[in-house]
This record gives C-alpha cells, structure tokens and sequence, in this order.
C-alpha cells in the first residue's frame, strides 16, 4: 500500500463520519485559532516596535533609571537641569553634537482616545532633534520663536481624538492651555498621539519646576554609541541606552510575551488533542473488523498503525488550515479595533507564525494518532472474527 493509497483510505474512513469529524476539525480549529492569536498580537507589535523605533532620532537617551527605553517607556521628570551641563562638558570629548532635554508628562483616562502624551522640547531645536522623520500636515512645527509661547504641535492621531485644526485651543489641564500652531501627517503610529511643546511649556503646566525626564543625544559618530553611553554612565552615574539597547529590550519583552501566548495556547491545544485521540479511537472501535479482514488479505501490523495515524494527521491538518483561516480573520478584527484605538497594527500574520501553526498541526496529529494508532495495529484476526 503507497502513500497516496493510505491517504485515500484514511480519507474514506474520516467521511463516513461526517458529523464527528466535524467537529472534531472544528475543535481543532477553535485550538489552533486560539494559539494563532495569541502569538500574532506579539508578531504585531515586533513589527511596530522595528518601524517605529526606526524613526527614533537620539544616538543615546540619559535618565535616572537603571533600565531606561527612553522614548519607549516615557521616563519621570527626576532630572535636575545640571544633567544637561554637566553633558555638555563632556561634549567635545565625547563627540556629542547634539544636547536635547526632554521633559514628558502623560495623561491617563477610562477612555483610550482621552489619554495623552505630551512632550516638551527646546523649540530651537524642534521635533526633529527626536523625530527626524515627521512632516507637518497643517500649519507649521515648532520654531526658535516659540520657546516662550503657549503652543503646541499636535500628531494626526491626537488632533483627530481632540477634534481640533490649527489655531483652536486645547486645554491641557485646569492650569493651562495651549494654542494649535501644527498638525503632523499620519506617517508614525509612534508621533501620531503625541502633543509637542516647547520645554517651560510642559514644566509650567505639569508642575514639574525645572525638572525634565531625559536627555536626548546625537553624536558625531553613532558607531560609538556604545563606548559613549557607557563612558556617561560611569561619570554621571546615570542610565545611558543606545538605540540597538532599546531594540534588544524590545525583542526580549515580546519574546517574553510570545512564551506566555504560547503557554496560554498550549491549554488550548491539549483540549483539540483529546478530541482527535477520542474521535480517532472510537473510529478504531468501531472498525475492528475491517481491520481484522485487512490483516487476514495480508496487511502488516504497520500497515494499520500507518493508516490510523494518516487519519489523526489529516483531521489535525484540516482543523490547523481552518483555524489559521479563523485566526486571520480574528486578527482583522483586532487589527480594526487597534488602529481605531492607538493608529497600530496589534497583530500580524508572518511566515513563521504560519510555519508553526502547520507544525504544531502536525505534531498534535501525530502524538494524538500514536495511541489509537498503536492499539489499531495489535488488533488481530481472531479478535476481528469474534466480533463480528
């Protein structure tokens, strides 16, 4: 017997019982469709993180904390203002060329589309000292003029959220107020929701004296940015993170990530098991006799336990093809509901995720067949005879 001849027979066994394999496949579906969204919202923001983080300027970002991401993690305002002299001392040492301090305070509410991130820079410098990638979509970015101006450039998200053009007010809280100069083009998920300010801007209206939250530098080199970052480190005593740092935390977070999907799919999967290992052997019940007059026309014992397991591998392959089907359409939905939410894909479906979804398919086939597929291939002539 070929192979094509146990996949035919196998087949014909599956469809006369159409109900049970069915359902049997939708299970199946359901478990994988699971696994193939939890490991997509991962996938997702990797590749979210790699575009944005691309149009992320600084060679270096200097805060307090020991594991500072800079842009990522939005760091407090808990630096003092002698930070940034105490950088540009070092400057010419170090080849910096360029100083930006930073202040960040952010808005939190109930409602996603309330909450806010909002950026204060030196107005001299503007936006792209951070964001060399923005255009401007309405109006006009920050200028050197602005420094002591209540205003403000808005991303695309977040002047779509306020309802607002250029010239209009927003109210940042009960102290202050600032008036719309810019809009930028939709181009960054990243950009897209925050508001920029000239630095005293954002320090007066949140409180925060003279404090900011990082420092942002652009060095003359950035192949040395390492050598750099760790030469601030040790004279400041200050956290100091390249932009390949923030990518390896970014990869090891969602690393991190994709090992609790996966262990939350795993649940799952042993749920679709056990349905393929209790349809697969109460179709080796049930078929006794065909077995036994298969063995006594000169079938092999392996010949059996081949065609059983080819059974378990085709349900376990129809249910993974149908719940990578159900994943991706779960994943437009996910997709639709996080552009709406933050302008970003919150999930993705990559070659590899399709790689392992079909591998998985194809080992939860095999372990789940192995055991009826074992039992199939002792039935002997008498026993099918006696049956009958």
């Amino acid at each position: 017997m070929n192979f094509t001849d146990r996949i035919r027979l196998a087949w014909l066994g599956l469809s006369r019982r159409p109900v049970r394999t069915g359902l049997t496949s939708l299970g199946i579906a359901v478990a994988v469709s699971s696994m193939v969204i939890f490991l997509s919202l991962g996938e997702g923001l990797r590749q979210t993180f790699v575009n944005e983080l691309k149009s992320v300027g600084p060679d270096i970002q200097v805060s307090r904390a020991e594991s500072t991401q800079g842009l990522l993690l939005l760091p407090p305002p808990d630096l003092s203002p002698e930070t940034t002299g105490a950088i540009e001392k070092l400057a010419s040492a170090l080849g910096i060329v360029q100083i930006t301090p930073v202040a960040v305070s952010l808005k939190q509410a109930l409602d996603p589309v309330d909450s806010a991130v909002y950026y204060g820079l030196p107005a001299d410098q503007g936006i792209h000292a951070l964001f060399p990638g923005v255009r401007v979509a309405q109006g006009r970015l920050l200028q050197v003029g602005d420094a002591n101006s209540e205003v403000a450039v808005l991303g695309a998200k977040a002047a779509r959220n306020l309802k607002v053009q250029v010239g209009d007010t927003v109210v940042l809280n009960r102290r202050a107020s600032v008036r719309v100069i810019g809009i930028l083009a939709p181009e960054s998920s990243l950009t897209d929701t925050f508001t920029f300010l000239p630095l005293p801007a954002v320090q007066a209206a949140f409180n925060l004296g003279d404090r900011i939250s990082m420092v942002a530098l652009r060095l003359d080199r950035p192949e040395r940015a390492h050598q750099v970052a760790a030469a601030l480190t040790g004279r400041l005593h200050l956290a100091a993170s390249t932009r390949s740092d923030l990518f390896r935390f970014v990869d090891r977070m969602l690393n991190s990530v994709d090992v609790i999907s996966f262990g939350l799919s795993v649940i799952a999967l042993v749920v679709g098991g056990v349905a393929v290992v209790n349809t697969v052997m109460m179709g080796v019940q049930e078929r006794t006799q065909e077995f036994g007059t298969l063995r006594a026309i000169g079938a092999r014992p392996a010949t059996i336990q081949g065609l059983v397991l080819m059974e378990s591998l085709l349900l376990s392959l129809v249910g993974g093809a149908l719940g990578l089907l159900l994943g991706w359409f779960g994943m437009l939905g996910i997709n639709v509901y996080t552009e709406h939410l933050a302008g970003i894909a919150g999930s993705a479906l990559t070659l590899r995720l399709v790689l392992l979804t079909l591998v998985v398919s194809l080992l939860l086939g095999v372990f789940a067949g192995a055991f009826p597929a074992r039992n199939a291939s002792r039935t002997t002539i008498n026993a099918a005879l006696g049956r009958a």
